[in-house]
Parts: structure tokens; sequence; C-alpha cells
């Protein structure tokens, strides 16, 4: 009787932490939100509290103040894996990624 009440408690723990971590839409090696899923999600004109929804804080940050814009740019890491979301007046402008190729 207790052996299947653990299992039934292992079972359900297990079925808990999956789904947990299915539902973050992260990584579940690293626990980092930079998945394609979570990129592909980023879109023109986003603000940078959107972004930093979807991907959490960045790695890095640099901000320059041009003429008649300003550029923000975000750097997201996990290992070899990177995505730059740029901000032009703190806007989405455009981003690059290495996430959708092999490496």
């Amino acid at each position: 009787m207790k052996k299947t009440n653990f299992q039934l408690v292992s079972l359900l723990c297990a079925t808990f932490l999956l789904g947990a971590i299915a539902g973050c839409n992260r990584n579940p090696l690293s626990g980092s939100k930079l998945t394609l899923d979570n990129y592909n999600q980023i879109t023109t004109g986003m603000s940078k509290a959107q972004v930093e929804r979807i991907l959490g804080p960045p790695t890095s940050m640099e901000t320059k103040d041009m003429v008649i814009f300003k550029k923000t740019t975000y750097r997201y890491e996990d290992g070899t894996k990177f995505a730059i979301i740029t901000f032009k007046n703190d806007e989405m402008d455009s981003k690059d990624t290495n996430l959708g190729t092999g490496s």
C-alpha cells in the first residue's frame, strides 16, 4: 500500500514539474527564456517591457543617443546561442539570432 502511494505521489510531482517547465517556455536544461518560440513572438514596435516579459532581462544592454533618435541594443545569451534586439526610440526595430541554426 505504501509503495503504491509513493509511486502515485512521485508521478504527480513529476507531471507537475514537467508542466511547469513547459508552461514557462524556457530551455529545460539552462532555464533560459531564450528559445526560438519566444524569439519568434518578438515583433516590430514592441516596447522594452513587452520584450522583457517574453525573454526576461537582457544579458547586456547598450544605449546610444543618436542625433535624431535613441538606439538601445539588448543582447541575450545562453551558451553559444544569442539574440540581439534593437530598439529605436524605445520601440523594437530589428532583431537577429542564431537560434534557428544547428550551432
